[in-house]
């Protein structure tokens, strides 16, 4: 994973930093962790051994395997798509040695648990494609704690870019999502934020910035951009020293 240079990524037009919220909704793969490697590795395994030359790229990240399967090989019937399901996610489990931790993803963390400590209650909570088991085999890695209240693809019933996972995260932190942050790095990911109604911040990890700028708020390279403070019962998200 490669973030891009575009200067757009440093400035969006209209960029909406500082934005204030209650929480912030936060994808892991390619927004926290490195994942992109074990990805891509897991899935081409698959594409060849199903007997296909497709490729496995930026296009389907941020999407649940289940959803990004039916896409690619929609001539799969039901049994043949749950098989491979099964397949895909047992390659990317037993591959997480190579998965490293974002910069910034550690301390914004922990100004995020402070900001908590201060307001008392939660203020962020993950919202993934992963399944649970997936989630907590590459969670694992980052000796992280594992937030209260997350929302896996196997909570919901349609996964991103269908606004559904970060509806139900938003519920789950007791707030509206009018009053949430995404910070997403796949275009689905961020169709899914701003179509339940919360603002969106994109990090220009996997996907192109001029593919991203039209769906965000606002664009970074990474978290080590960004930085929390809090100001009477709101956060404010901010670019860093700023």
């Amino acid at each position: 994973m490669t973030a891009t240079s575009d200067p757009l990524a440093q400035t969006a037009s209209g960029d909406a930093l500082p934005l204030r919220a209650k929480v912030l909704l936060l994808d892991m793969d390619g927004t926290l962790i490195d994942s992109g490697p074990a990805v891509e590795r897991a899935w081409n395994t698959l594409l060849r051994e199903l007997g296909t030359d497709l490729e496995f790229g930026h296009a389907q990240h941020g999407k649940p395997a289940r959803q990004v399967l039916a896409e690619l090989m929609p001539e799969l019937d039901a049994e043949q798509l749950s098989a491979a399901h099964a397949r895909v996610e047992a390659l990317e489990i037993a591959d997480v040695g190579s998965i490293v931790t974002l910069p910034g993803t550690e301390r914004l963390l922990r100004e995020l648990d402070e900001a908590a400590q201060q307001l008392g209650r939660a203020t962020w909570t993950i919202v993934t494609s992963c399944t649970a088991p997936l989630f907590e085999a590459r969670w694992a890695t980052t000796g992280l704690p594992v937030p209260a209240q997350m929302v896996t693809a196997d909570q919901v019933s349609r996964g991103k870019p269908d606004p559904e996972p970060y509806l139900l995260g938003a519920r789950r932190l007791e707030v509206d999502p009018a009053q949430c942050i995404v910070l997403e790095d796949s275009v689905g990911g961020l169709l899914s934020g701003t179509e339940a109604g919360a603002r969106t911040v994109a990090v220009t990890s996997t996907t192109p910035a001029a593919e991203l700028s039209p769906l965000a708020d606002a664009l970074v390279t990474s978290l080590d951009d960004l930085e929390i403070r809090v100001d009477g019962d709101d956060l404010v998200l901010a670019r860093r020293g700023s």
